[in-house]
């Protein structure tokens, strides 16, 4: 399902509405949301909606999301879960198996960086964005330098080849912005 920019925000939002109470409280009110994408446009615009919809997931569990606000950190953690769900299913609708293992390996590459206390996850989205369908090894083994060595170079260079330097900037800021 292709979406416009609003278009996306009004549907993950009624479909949370929809899918539970505790979401539908953790709304923030219609004018207080931020409907601002960061990574969907260095990816194809198909995967824009599950791309989105679980980086709004990462948002909840490590930084400030733009559509909703919950009451306590579990039901943070609850809510992230249920969005990276989400996220994942819409993905896995199109028949990109190649996606889905990527966003995967990129939410436990995150998961690790966030316990660490290490740097790096916001040129792991980009790059895992502007290589979402990629079946090569190229994202691997940039992925494989950030987690071994801490180097976040490959990534980097991967995104900027991918996407160009001012969409990588332009996202990595945005991100900066919103994670703890």
């Amino acid at each position: 399902m292709a979406l416009d920019g609003s278009a996306l925000w009004e549907t993950l939002a009624r479909e949370a509405e929809a899918e539970s109470a505790l979401w539908a409280a953790a709304l923030r009110p219609a004018d207080d949301r931020e409907p601002v994408t960061v990574f969907s446009s260095l990816t194809d615009a198909r995967f824009a909606f599950g791309l989105e919809t679980v980086y709004e997931g990462y948002l909840a569990h490590y930084g400030r999301p733009r559509l909703f606000e919950a009451a306590s950190r579990d039901e943070a953690l609850l809510l992230g879960d249920y969005l990276y769900a989400h996220g994942l299913v819409r993905v896995a609708a199109l028949g990109e198996t190649a996606a889905v293992g990527n966003l995967s390996e990129l939410l436990a590459l995150c998961a690790r960086l966030r316990g660490d206390g290490a740097p790096g996850d916001g040129v792991a989205w980009a790059a895992t964005a502007a290589l979402l369908a990629a079946t090569d090894e190229r994202l691997g083994a940039a992925r494989a330098a950030l987690s071994d060595r801490g180097d976040s170079e490959p990534l980097a260079r991967l995104a900027a080849r991918e996407a160009g330097e001012t969409a990588l900037a332009r996202a990595l800021a945005l991100h900066a912005d919103r994670v703890d």
